[in-house]
């Protein structure tokens, strides 16, 4: 009775002893192959692709291309294909709402992979949280999308080009766009043709070397000019150069800057003209004046007014003139007859 309970006590030891092995076996196997760690060392989340390319469960996780953790399901859904993965904790700090996931492979041989970029200082995603998707560059998914787009641009222009839409397509099938532009083809070329045989002033410039040669010296000329101001020589060359100069024209400017101040300021007669209203109302007033007395003569008021119109008074006056000029004249030859004065002394 003792051995069978000894023997008992030791079958169940190995027993344990055996369960205790295959557990720890077991776990070092999942957490070696898998990339995962032990559950209690990771966190799931979630991310969704529109197609995951034969990504399936037990596939990597990788966030800037170190493995973090693995694939633990792919679901079809009405939306897409979810995938949910786990992932250390260590690495939750680079997983953030700044980080995007997309698809990557880990051979030649296209076995599927999960990319996470690094987002460092965003948000943490939270646990069963969603990772923003993304398309990964120079992936043949998008070496595909992006031809797909391409070849969808080039069925779309030919659409538009084979039903006369644009200027393409107006050319294709508008017979009179066709016709503007044969014309201009045309006039194109009869310019073109023009200048080589030397018509018109390109056609001279380009075929006569005379003109060639006065456009040259034309050119020298004004490399002379320039030569010559640069110089200081001439009126412009000594404007641009001589120091008296800018210094005189420089004070003949401050000069007139002066003047303009005391106009403005009211100093002086213009000064004053241009701004004592009182003054301006007294010239206003005199020249209304000369307007009344002018107006006056012209219409022949006045002694002066009569001289300017009535001819009579102006033959008078001529008459008495003349015997003025004859009685002086007179005067002249013999003074004693018309000067005879008598001094008596008391």
């Amino acid at each position: 009775m003792p051995r069978t309970h000894s023997l008992a006590w030791a079958e169940l030891k190995f027993g344990i002893i055996v369960i205790f092995a295959v557990t720890m076996a077991g776990m070092l196997i999942f957490a070696v192959g898998g990339g995962g760690g032990m559950p209690w060392q990771n966190y799931a989340l979630k991310t969704r692709f529109e197609n995951v390319a034969g990504l399936m469960a037990g596939s990597p996780v990788r966030v800037a291309g170190v493995q973090v953790g693995t694939v633990d399901r792919v679901i079809l859904s009405p939306t897409g294909v979810e995938v949910w993965f786990d992932v250390k904790n260590d690495f939750r700090p680079l997983v953030t709402d700044r980080s995007v996931a997309v698809l990557g492979t880990i051979s030649l041989l296209g076995e599927g992979a999960v990319d996470i970029s690094a987002g460092i200082g965003g948000t943490p995603v939270p646990e069963w949280g969603y990772v923003r998707s993304g398309m990964a560059e120079g992936t043949i998914a998008q070496v595909a999308t992006e031809g797909t787009a391409s070849l969808n641009q080039a069925k779309q222009l030919v659409a538009d080009i084979r039903a006369g839409r644009g200027t393409i397509g107006k050319l294709f099938t508008d017979e009179s766009v066709y016709q503007q532009f044969d014309g201009l083809v045309r006039a194109a070329e009869r310019v073109a043709r023009s200048v080589n045989e030397g018509k018109g002033t390109m056609g001279k410039l380009a075929n006569d070397p005379k003109a060639y040669n006065e456009l040259e010296a034309s050119l020298a000329n004004l490399n002379a000019i320039t030569a010559s101001v640069r110089k200081g020589e001439g009126s412009l060359g000594q404007l641009l150069h001589d120091p008296a100069f800018a210094r005189n024209l420089n004070q003949t400017t401050s000069n007139i800057e002066t003047m303009t101040a005391r106009l403005n300021r009211g100093e002086g007669t213009a000064g004053k003209l241009l701004n004592d209203e009182a003054l301006y109302q007294r010239l206003d007033s005199m020249t209304a004046r000369l307007d009344t007395v002018l107006q006056q003569l012209n219409d022949g008021q006045g002694t002066a007014g009569q001289l300017l119109h009535d001819k009579q008074l102006y033959e008078n006056m001529n008459g008495t003139v003349s015997e003025m000029r004859a009685l002086i004249a007179e005067i002249k030859k013999d003074p004693k007859k018309y000067l005879n004065v008598k001094v008596s002394i008391f």
